[in-house]
Order: C-alpha cells, then sequence, then structure tokens
C-alpha cells in the first residue's frame, strides 16, 4: 500500500511538471480593437465598429456587427483626424475624442497554474480617466462568437481607470486560453459595470483593446 502511495504520488508530480513545462508564461500586447476588427475582416482601412462620428449625410441604419445608429453618425475611420469627438450609435457624446481613444494600449501576461486556472495580468494605458471597464475572454471557436467575464462569475471582471487613464488588473481566470480565446478590454459609456454581461454593444459597451492569445 505504501508502494502504491509512492508511486501515485510520482506519477502526479511528473505530471505537474509536464504541465508546467507544456504551458509557459505568456505576454502578450494590447491593440485596438478596431485594428483588429479591421485586420480580421479584410478591411482596406482601419473602422471602429463600436465608435462613431457625426457625418450630417450619414442616413440611420444597420452596419457594421449588425449595430443600428441613427441619422447623422458613422462608424469611424483611420483618417478621420485625431480631435474629433465621438460617440456612441445612438449620437451620445463618449466624452473623448477619437485620438484618445484610440491612443490606448497596454500588455496582458497569462501565467499558468497547476490546477488548470490561469493568472491574468493587465497593465493599461490612455484609458479614460475614472473610466468604467471590464475584462472579457473571446470564445472564437464558438459561432457566433461568444464573450465571457475573464473571472468566470464576472464578479471581479470590472475596474475604474485612474485620474491619468491607467490601471493595473488582476484577476485569476477558471481555465486556461487557447489559440481560439482573446483578452478583451470593454469601455462602459454608461459607467456601469455589467457583471457577467458585456452591455448594449455601441451604446453602453464599446470593445477598446484586444489581445489574441498565439
Amino acid at each position: 500500500m505504501k508502494m502504491n502511495r509512492t508511486f501515485m504520488a510520482a506519477v502526479c508530480f511528473l505530471a505537474n511538471t509536464a504541465y508546467a513545462q507544456t504551458a509557459p508564461v505568456v505576454a502578450l500586447p494590447f491593440v485596438t480593437h478596431a485594428a483588429f476588427f479591421s485586420k480580421e475582416m479584410a478591411l482596406p482601412a482601419i473602422l471602429d465598429p463600436q465608435v462613431f462620428v457625426t457625418d450630417e449625410s450619414e442616413p440611420a441604419g444597420r452596419r457594421w456587427q449588425g449595430k443600428e445608429h441613427v441619422r447623422g453618425v458613422r462608424n469611424s475611420h483611420e483618417d478621420d483626424a485625431a480631435g474629433t469627438a465621438i460617440y456612441n450609435a445612438k449620437g451620445a457624446p463618449l466624452g473623448m475624442t477619437l485620438g484618445q481613444w484610440l491612443h490606448a494600449g497596454g500588455t496582458v501576461t497569462l501565467t499558468p497554474h497547476n490546477d488548470g486556472h490561469e493568472e491574468v495580468t493587465m497593465a493599461l494605458h490612455g484609458l479614460k480617466p475614472g473610466g468604467h471597464y471590464s475584462v472579457f475572454e473571446n470564445h472564437f471557436d464558438q459561432q457566433p462568437i461568444g464573450f465571457t467575464p475573464v473571472d468566470g462569475a464576472g464578479t471581479a471582471n470590472s475596474f475604474v481607470a485612474d485620474s491619468n487613464g491607467a490601471a493595473v488588473v488582476k484577476l485569476t481566470s477558471p481555465e486556461q486560453m487557447t489559440h481560439q480565446n482573446a483578452v478583451l478590454v470593454v469601455y462602459h459609456s454608461d459607467g456601469t459595470p455589467h457583471g457577467s454581461e458585456r452591455g448594449a454593444i455601441g451604446e453602453t459597451a464599446h470593445h477598446q483593446l484586444i489581445a489574441r492569445v498565439p
């Protein structure tokens, strides 16, 4: 019996060691969601599907990602002036310029644990000072693409940027991410976290930064 216990302990130790060796720490840069989306869609120029600029010639309609917008606003483009004010799909101001919105950036570090969980550490800058944000995980292997809070429950995945627009966020994901996943930073223009849900996309919730796992 003692030999069996010793044998099983050795097997568990070797399995955990092998698991750790095959799941290294990964550090990734965030890119703007606008750039990521435009590349995925093979667009000739960068377009943001979730923030808008004024354009009196634009009729109301349904555009990218199936989002309806009111008359007089359109999706922002990379060649719009950096000082251009941005709005949501209903024409409400977001209190930022396009340049400020696209200036955000940062890194995310994924540190696997032997129990199958993963520590997700983000260092962010260029966010809206005092802005409310949440962190979600994309599931590209689902159709349509699925989104779940990085912490699994939606109870710890929200944060507020400091007065300089910076934030350091640490979360524990219940599962380790693969290339079928990405870490997504969502801005809440209504100043309210939405827990396990992102909120109304293009209205109160706006994808700002994303890092896909290699």
